[in-house]
């Protein structure tokens, strides 16, 4: 399998819907660098997301969202200039609710 498939295994392998957005925001990583970020898609388990700067499998990231504030996550795959982020901790459904609605306000 080529590296390009084995990626899209990766980004396809959930189990869980996605909400789409398009919604712009700021990240930081462990070295204190802040990063534009562009959400595409969200899910209270992770999101992707578009971002200039390119980043490795395993790197940490904590994202700000409406509602929810700064959650920290970890990067499943990177390609292209986007990110399929996988969150530490699930965002609980009352609060992603909210932030879905926020941003999609946002808009």
């Amino acid at each position: 399998m080529s590296i390009l498939g084995s990626n899209l295994a990766i980004a396809e392998d959930r189990h869980e819907e996605r909400d789409d957005v398009h919604y712009r925001t700021r990240a930081m990583v462990p070295d204190g660098r802040q990063l534009s970020l562009t959400i595409v898609n969200i899910s209270p388990h992770g999101l992707m997301a578009r971002c200039d700067t390119q980043l490795e499998t395993g790197d940490k990231l904590r994202v700000t969202l409406p509602q929810a504030g700064a959650v920290v996550g970890e990067i499943r795959w990177s390609l292209g200039g986007r990110l399929g982020c996988q969150f530490d901790r699930a965002i609980d459904l009352a609060t992603y609710y909210a932030l879905v609605a926020a941003m999609v306000k946002g808009k």
